[in-house]
């Protein structure tokens, strides 16, 4: 009987540490805030400097937000998973490539 016991709060004890070793890395994210900073600036100078389009910027600052969106909604469980971190830095790394196309479409050196 004691065994039994012993070995249920043994269990219950593996399966509380199991779930908070899966949320480890928690919400707080300063390399994606870096990274979304950077791809915001890099939109407003497009725009400054004429390289970009209002049709354009408008284009990628609906992108920044729907990255920002999905970020939210991944963080919204308190925890932001490997495997959603992944995601994020994919997403992150096609929004800069569209901001890197559209500041040098047409543009001559």
């Amino acid at each position: 009987m004691k065994k039994s016991i012993v070995f249920g709060i043994m269990a219950a004890i593996l399966v509380v540490m199991g779930a908070g070793m899966a949320c480890a890395g928690s919400i707080h994210e300063p390399l994606i805030k870096k990274r979304e900073w950077r791809q915001e600036r890099r939109i407003d100078q497009g725009i400054a400097s004429g390289r970009l389009t209002p049709r354009e910027a408008m284009a990628l600052e609906r992108e920044q937000f729907r990255i920002r969106h999905m970020e939210a909604r991944m963080k919204s469980d308190g925890c932001l998973t490997a495997r959603e971190r992944l995601k994020l830095h994919h997403e992150l790394n096609i929004a800069s490539r569209n901001i890197w196309l559209l500041n040098h479409n047409g543009y001559r050196w």
